[in-house]
């Protein structure tokens, strides 16, 4: 069985199946090998790189050592921290435009676009690749043109921070609206300051003061109130305050004191990635230090290139990129993802290996299906001091119950674990609720709200945890149990479908029996059932009855339409949601 010096190359930690691989051996070999050694394992069993180094030379194999990816990794890191801090330079801030649709963020861009380029560059200002630069002076900003949600959460998410600075455009007559808010959270959770931009002040009905007093109930005082944030009065459609703007931009970005090495390898983050027919994999990469070059080879994510063509902003090649430039960049071999962070590293079989390792990872990730924080782990998370601070996202149907939500939860605290609530709001359950969520590793609590479809397919994929309640100590009494360890519930709901009702019937001495149209899953009988309307909760109950035509059916499946009665409830209305439910009996185990 053993193959003498037959050389081997092992790294990091694998599974039996994949070690028996690697030694061309069965598994049942390995197996026998490691009972040998005293431990009881399966092929899909994950041992550690010692075991598996024992195990190969047991069986008569030279282990060859292979640096791991994250050995690799650190090394770059501690090059960087290593770094003499006289070699940094100033680098033009990174900024991201935030707000309320309808407000002027895009208009407001492209008022500064045309406004701080030159009458040459003008004609590429079509260009779009996500990001880009416009002069102030003899200095830069970078604007990121992305959702403001995005910027902060999927590429947080993934440990890039890129937004040095970021932009709150609030329209000066409509004042703070839901988005605002969200807008003003993500910002906070990410720790980035907030330049206020209050625009359409050249409307009859600006009202600047109004917006500034609204900003100071949610904790943002304006300089001349005393306060910290700077607020600009400002108009797209006139230009007027847009250098002022600008310049208060490069002042708040001066006091962050931003810089960074352009004398070194370059690294920095994906805005945005895609497949083009013509030209392969092509991604928008903003540097954050270091100088990116024609010909440089680097890892990015569970992917790895060489740049081959760098295009600018204004559409033009380069051949070299500073700090907190974007590019458009062609050489990748896989289409990376937004937020994966890119090294240039010079060895290139380091970079295949790495990218390597890095699928390998990704593989078992996926199979593993890591799920993210939820109530029923979060005793096991706290006894293991993983966190310190249960971060909770209330969504309800009306602003007084997300204020009582909010009060009783943020009052919850129980030895060094505190509550903290990081975004409440009015309305259902939407995806920017899911993204804050995912990147924040924050539980969503809903009052009397449901997700709307996007944000169930998103929370399902992020496994973001999404608690629905319609009586508030509920909720209170769930935190504090799960905080303690004692969180119970002998049932857990799943939704088995969505239906939406199109036509409605009144039926003598039945009532009102509802036309609809299965949308997801399907409506059975037995199940419970939901009324939303407008992401309300209206009425909670059973299904009378269930027809197809004129026959009684004990379910109706996506793509089909029937009849709905429900048990005494009529007041039902065309394009309300019936949401249909069962309650699976759970076996809750809390760990010690």
């Amino acid at each position: 069985m053993a193959r003498l010096n037959k050389p081997v190359r092992l790294s990091g930690p694998l599974t039996v199946a994949e070690l028996a691989v690697k030694l061309a051996l069965k598994g049942s070999d390995v197996i026998r090998s490691l009972m040998g050694m005293g431990m009881m394992v399966s092929l899909n069993q994950e041992i550690d790189s010692d075991t598996a180094r024992i195990v190969a030379t047991e069986l008569g194999y030279t282990v060859e050592e292979v640096k791991a990816e994250v050995e690799v990794e650190t090394e770059v890191l501690e090059k960087e921290k290593e770094e003499d801090p006289t070699l940094r330079k100033n680098r033009p801030p990174i900024v991201t435009v935030m707000g309320h649709v309808d407000h002027g963020k895009t208009s407001l861009l492209d008022a500064i676009r045309k406004t701080n380029v030159t009458a040459t560059e003008a004609g590429g200002i079509t260009q779009h690749i996500g990001a880009y630069t416009v002069d102030q002076g003899d200095r830069r900003i970078t604007f990121i043109d992305t959702p403001g949600h995005e910027a902060f959460t999927s590429m947080r998410a993934r440990g890039a921070q890129i937004t040095d600075v970021a932009v709150l455009v609030v329209a000066a007559e409509d004042g703070v609206m839901p988005q605002t808010i969200e807008a003003i959270n993500h910002a906070k959770a990410a720790e980035v300051p907030i330049v206020v931009a209050i625009n359409k002040i050249d409307k009859p009905e600006a009202q600047p003061e109004r917006v500034k007093r609204q900003l100071a109930d949610l904790g943002l005082l304006a300089e001349d109130w005393g306060g910290k944030t700077v607020m600009v009065p400002v108009s797209a459609r006139t230009r007027q305050g847009l250098d002022t703007l600008l310049e208060m931009i490069l002042l708040v970005a001066d006091m962050e004191d931003i810089k960074a090495n352009p004398d070194r390898d370059a690294r920095g983050t994906i805005i945005e990635a895609k497949l083009d027919k013509g030209r392969g994999p092509v991604a928008t990469l903003l540097v954050q230090s270091g100088t990116l070059r024609v010909g440089d080879v680097f890892t990015c994510g569970a992917t790895w290139g060489k740049v081959r063509a760098m295009v600018d902003d204004k559409g033009k090649r380069a051949k070299k990129a500073g700090p907190s430039q974007p590019v458009e960049v062609l050489g990748f071999e896989e289409v990376p993802a937004a937020g994966d962070t890119f090294v240039v590293i010079g060895d290139e079989r380091k970079v295949r290996e790495i990218a390597d390792r890095r699928q390998e990872k990704k593989r078992k990730e996926e199979q593993e299906q890591a799920r993210r924080l939820t109530l029923d782990d979060v005793y096991r998370q706290i006894k293991e001091g993983q966190i310190k601070e249960l971060n909770l996202i209330v969504k309800a149907d009306a602003q007084g119950s997300v204020e009582a939500l909010e009060k009783a939860l943020s009052g919850i605290q129980q030895g060094e674990v505190k509550v903290k609530v990081i975004h409440g709001g009015v309305g259902s359950v939407n995806e920017s609720d899911v993204m804050l969520a995912s990147a924040s590793g924050a539980i969503i609590i809903g009052f009397n709200v449901r997700p709307d479809p996007n944000a169930r397919r998103v929370a399902e994929r992020e496994k973001v945890d999404i608690r629905a309640y319609r009586i508030i100590y509920e909720a209170v009494d769930d935190v504090k149990s799960a905080i303690v360890g004692l969180l119970a519930p002998e049932f857990k709901e799943v939704v088995i479908g969505r239906a939406e009702v199109r036509q409605l019937f009144k039926v003598p001495k039945i009532g009102v029996v509802a036309g609809c149209s299965v949308t997801d899953g399907k409506i059975t009988r037995t199940a419970g059932v939901r009324v939303i309307r407008e992401g309300r909760v209206i009425w909670e109950g059973k299904i009378d009855s269930l027809k197809r035509f004129k026959d009684d059916v004990r379910e109706v499946a996506e793509g089909y339409e029937c009849g709905i009665g429900l048990e005494n409830y009529n007041d039902i209305k065309e394009a309300d949601v019936f949401e249909a439910y069962v309650s699976e009996e759970v076996k809750r185990e809390v760990t010690p």
